[in-house]
């Protein structure tokens, strides 16, 4: 086999075409590696070995795109890589390649998910399956939800914006905390901005209403 042209098509990545028609994209430091020029000849093995280089590279090009477009877990790209044909052997080393200069990061990508969804105003069951859904590791979930902010006055205010009165009866009361429930409050959570909202409202003299 022999390689007919090398071609920079930009800055450090190549396209190498041989002679039986075939062509394939590489990196500088794989053009470098493999002392590719044109008019050289490869054998059977070498080829085989520059393709499967080819493949690694064409890999940890596609998951730098993944996660350029927007942050993910280890399992969400090694899902992705390998649902877009991916070989699993490539994703797995894309993965170790990636964490080992610090790309990907699910420490840091776990205590991120909490933050973002704790500020949507969702509880920390909803959380947990967010981070069940994005593949975080379990082991990685307890000193993520260290970041979660107290959640007292955020299901207090989430409850008075649901009621639309001062004296909520037995259904109304239902739907706003049914609500919070699908959120990921807990039913303890609920409870407490409940009796908080019946404390202020009968303070503020706005009478009886139905208990929760």
């Amino acid at each position: 086999m022999i390689v007919t042209e090398l071609k920079e098509i930009s800055a450090g990545r190549f396209l190498v075409s041989f002679s039986d028609d075939s062509e394939i994209k590489l990196g500088l430091d794989l053009v470098t590696d493999f002392s590719l020029y044109s008019g050289k000849e490869l054998s059977d093995e070498e080829k085989q070995e520059l393709l499967s280089a080819a493949g690694l590279f064409a890999c940890k090009e596609r998951a730098l795109r993944m996660i350029g477009a927007r942050p993910l877990s280890c399992g969400e790209l090694y899902d992705k890589l390998v649902q877009k044909g991916e070989t699993p052997e490539n994703a797995e080393e894309c993965i170790h390649w990636l964490t080992s200069i610090h790309y990907l990061d699910d420490e840091n990508y776990a205590c991120m998910v909490v933050r973002h969804y704790a500020a949507k105003g969702y509880g920390v069951y909803r959380i947990k399956n967010e981070l069940y859904r994005r593949k975080v590791p379990k082991e990685l979930w307890d000193e993520a939800l260290l970041e979660m902010p107290e959640t007292d006055d955020t299901v207090y205010n989430l409850l008075c914006r649901r009621l639309k009165s001062e004296a909520p009866d037995r259904a109304e009361m239902k739907r706003a905390t049914d609500a919070l429930y699908r959120r990921g409050f807990s039913w303890d959570e609920i409870k407490a901005a409940v009796s908080r909202f019946h404390e202020e409202n009968l303070a503020n003299g706005n009478g009886d209403f139905d208990s929760f």
